[in-house]
């Protein structure tokens, strides 16, 4: 479990395929990373395979590799990184599995004095669960839904503690991100939809 509150950045050394998936390298601050712990990686739960001194190994898994953009990762790539919360820390953003539920696409970059604006087109499951003021994660980002100007687009507000932090600075138009939408909102759609079956 994961609040979507990034505590650091690292850097893509190495992006190997290997059976059953691929093998990606990450240098991070993290010194005392060890193997079998779970870390978020652009929002995505992996498992810590190895480690060294500044970096350590995960392995992406064919289903990981299908549902999200690790495949296109080269090295030199900044990715947002997220330790597993324990149990008893503060909750500061919100309930975030780790499960990312498809990839967005960015439509607009509003760049103003105190925030930036982005426009994302985003699956059509996922659209239907974002509400304007409920919780997304995008790349690991713990946001606030600003607004949905159409069906399958929400419109996300960064703030400048967000933009030095997070890779999310270095999106542009045209860029694709990780998008897992709201936990409990999924759970009420799943309850919902099977209530409305029986």
């Amino acid at each position: 479990m994961f609040t979507g509150i990034v505590t650091a950045t690292g850097t893509v050394l190495h992006n190997r395929p290997r059976e059953g998936g691929a093998q990606i390298e990450v240098q991070c601050p993290y010194s005392d990373l060890e193997p079998g712990e779970s870390i978020a990686v652009d929002g995505a739960c992996l498992t810590v395979e190895s480690t060294t001194r500044h970096s350590f190994n995960v392995h992406v898994v064919p289903t990981t590799l299908d549902r999200t953009r690790f495949g296109e990762y080269a090295p030199g790539r900044k990715v947002n990184l997220e330790r597993a919360l324990k149990v008893g820390e503060r909750l500061s953003g919100h309930l975030v599995q780790g499960h990312v539920d498809g990839v967005g696409k960015v439509l607009a970059v509003k760049e103003n004095a105190d925030t930036w604006l982005l426009d994302l087109r985003v699956p059509a499951e996922i659209a239907r669960l974002s509400v304007p003021l409920g919780s997304i994660t995008v790349d690991g980002v713990s946001l606030t839904v600003n607004a949905k100007p159409a069906s399958d687009v929400i419109q996300i507000s960064l703030v400048p503690f967000t933009l030095q932090h997070t890779t999310l600075s270095e999106r542009r138009v045209g860029d694709a991100v990780h998008i897992e939408a709201d936990t409990i909102g999924k759970y009420v759609a799943a309850l919902l939809e099977e209530q409305r079956e029986r």
